[in-house]
């Protein structure tokens, strides 16, 4: 893959641009431009940053779709993501590769580069994927997994409840999101931290767009970190994230719940479940990430 821009100056301009639906800004903000086989221009909207980063989840939902398109078969089942060094918004290039294509399932990977000061790209994300069709699995489902405990809907809180005003730009990513946290993991936004590594919410888009495979690629990782729960402040980046989609989730809110059980060294991971409003697991997840610094 090429680290400069004499070779993206030589490939050809762009020639299509993957098909989105335009009424949602998850869509709008996740298209891709086809300029040569296997290369993409995305550009990483601003609406999706914690302070200045964006997030992790959306950025796996960019390169999610970007495969989808490349590779021959239509869903992400499994898609692990390696976050080399910040996304910034602004532009942004994804290069694609056919690693493997079978019957039921095609292998991907996937890089995504922003440019340097100096014009040389600089490598942010690198993903393995494998990539299937969900209309295709058996409904045959053998599972000791149960929908977590929640608080209805009605009593858990928004970003609305809390009385802290908000600093501008601190967050854009909530102005998309319409996240119900579960009373008992809001200690940490009342300086009552539970001391648990739990972090549980409702889920959906502000605008109402239905969930699919792709935006679950987003819902593993739009909640509030789990180390909020443990009395850690601060910024808590992803290091490598795995997602695995099991099927595909029924129209509704989604449930989330993220569990830590082990901070040490630095890293703690999260481990994430989504369920649909049919009661089915739909997604599954585990990432390391970095420790708040205090």
């Amino acid at each position: 893959m090429s680290t400069s821009t004499e070779t993206t100056a030589v490939e050809t301009t762009a020639v299509e641009t993957t098909a989105v639906d335009t009424a949602s800004e998850f869509d709008r903000d996740t298209a891709v431009t086809l300029r040569a086989p296997g290369v993409y221009d995305a550009d990483l909207s601003a609406g999706w940053t914690i302070i200045q980063a964006v997030n992790g989840g959306y950025l796996l939902a960019l390169l999610g779709r970007a495969l989808g398109d490349h590779l021959p078969h239509p869903d992400p089942f499994t898609i692990s993501a390696h976050y080399l060094t910040p996304s910034v918004p602004g532009p942004a290039v994804i290069r694609t590769e056919t690693v493997r294509t079978g019957r039921t399932l095609s292998t991907g990977q996937a890089s995504l580069f922003q440019y340097a000061e100096d014009g040389t790209e600089v490598e942010r994300i690198r993903v393995l994927a494998s990539y299937g069709d969900l209309d295709a699995l058996s409904d045959d489902v053998r599972t000791t997994a149960t929908p977590p405990a929640f608080a209805p809907i009605e009593n858990c809180f928004s970003a609305a409840d809390n009385p802290a005003p908000r600093i501008p730009g601190s967050s854009a990513i909530a102005d998309r999101l319409d996240l119900r946290l579960d009373p008992a993991c809001v200690g940490w936004a009342v300086g009552a931290p539970s001391g648990k590594g739990e972090m549980r919410a409702w889920f959906g888009l502000a605008d109402g767009r239905a969930p699919d495979a792709l935006s679950l690629l987003l819902t593993v990782d739009a909640l509030p970190p789990t180390s909020f729960e443990l009395g850690l402040k601060g910024w808590t980046p992803t290091v490598e994230l795995t997602t695995h989609v099991r099927c595909r989730p029924a129209p509704g809110p989604l449930r989330v719940s993220i569990t830590t059980r082990n901070l040490a060294g630095g890293f703690l991971e999260e481990d994430a479940e989504v369920w649909d409003s049919a009661d089915r697991l739909v997604a599954q997840s585990r990432q390391l990430a970095r420790a708040p610094r205090g």
